[in-house]
């Protein structure tokens, strides 16, 4: 998944890895009832605690812990980095064991990902020659920056176009600890807070693109990894213990988080939009440039009977696109081309608007 991304678009019609538009339907149709939530949400009781998911840092006038205490903070510290690894390549292992129940045939090399603007005018030049279409252009954005956000939005407006489908899929992967230039966590802040500005920047062109008969649709990213991700709304920049694996994992969570939450507003609205989340399994790209070399080596020689192609790895994300079987469904957690359960604390509608309102005012957008 890339960290910059661009669009393509065409009179009447948009196209792109971060924001994707195209027309779902031509004709008149029946009036459809208006989205529909899935699954069912699960409300969570006003005064239960958020124990468990809060991570504070220790103040300089903290009291001095007792010895026992001591010990046990010490230990904590210790598996602060280990026990977010072991986690997030646990959940990594179940899914490759899960995809190789469903195909055994060698596979295709992996597709490098498109992290410039002159691989983006590429892949643009590769469409209009197999579609032999001329109506394609390319639009050059970069999730890790509020800027560039910004100034693409405009650009993308300026356009006039429509704005039917927006898949949010750019990101890294356990990268060191490191910020973007607006001084995030580059994984929650590219992975997550870039989707979310550009989501509700483009809002009102999806809003006016929707119609009763052909939602607009909103598909973002997320992994697997969202089951063992833990949110911790005191320090989302991770600054008192960094783990490239947790922060990976909470970034994912979050997305999952942001699709329920939208799906609620949007619905609540009567909007003709709908949101839902993609979990593409384990796909031979190269996002995996920041594993460790053993798991690097494995990769290597394992990859064309575990792994999917980046074509299998995006036919979930197309279903959800363009499927007439998610014509006005929302809120759904999408695997495989079918609708499964997400972790339990996604559900938690307490933590969704708490997430929201925290990332409106790390963007710099009114709640």
């Amino acid at each position: 998944m890339p960290r910059r991304v661009g669009a393509a678009t065409r009179p009447g019609a948009a196209l792109t890895a971060a924001a994707l538009s195209l027309p779902l339907g031509g004709g008149r149709a029946a009036p459809r009832p208006p989205p529909r939530p899935c699954p069912a949400r699960r409300r969570r009781p006003a005064t239960a605690p958020l124990t468990g998911r809060l991570l504070a840092c220790r103040t300089p006038s903290a009291p001095r812990p007792e010895p026992a205490a001591a010990g046990r903070e010490a230990a904590m510290s210790l598996l602060s980095a280990p026990v977010p690894l072991l986690r997030v390549y646990w959940i990594g292992l179940l899914v490759i064991l899960h995809q190789l129940r469903h195909r055994l045939l060698p596979r295709c090399p992996p597709t490098p990902a498109g992290n410039s603007e002159s691989e983006g005018q590429e892949a643009v030049r590769k469409i209009q020659e197999e579609t032999s279409s001329g109506k394609v252009e390319f639009l050059y954005c970069d999730l890790a920056s509020m800027k560039s956000i910004r100034q693409f939005v405009q650009r993308f407006r300026a356009k006039n176009c429509p704005l039917h489908v927006l898949v949010n899929n750019a990101g890294v992967m356990l990268v060191p600890e490191r910020k973007t230039e607006d001084g995030f966590e580059e994984h929650f802040g590219l992975n997550y807070l870039g989707h979310f500005l550009l989501t509700n920047l483009l809002l009102d062109k999806l809003r006016q693109s929707g119609t009763h008969s052909h939602n607009a649709r909103i598909i973002t990213v997320s992994s697997a990894t969202h089951y063992v991700g833990k949110l911790h709304l005191s320090d989302l920049q991770s600054r008192c213990s960094y783990s490239p694996h947790g922060a990976y994992a909470q970034s994912k969570l979050a997305l999952v988080l942001f699709t329920y939450q939208l799906q609620h507003l949007l619905a609540a609205n009567g909007s003709h939009v709908t949101a839902n989340v993609v979990d593409p399994g384990v796909v031979n790209t190269e996002l995996y440039k920041h594993v460790f070399w053993v798991v690097k080596v494995a990769k290597w020689m394992t990859a064309w009977l575990f792994f999917k192609t980046p074509e299998e790895g995006a036919s979930t994300t197309i279903y959800a696109a363009v499927s007439p079987e998610m014509e006005g469904v929302g809120g759904c957690y999408l695997y495989n081309e079918e609708r499964t359960k997400s972790a339990d604390v996604a559900y938690d509608e307490e933590l969704q608007r708490r997430l929201w309102t925290e990332s409106c005012k790390m963007v710099g957008i009114s709640d």
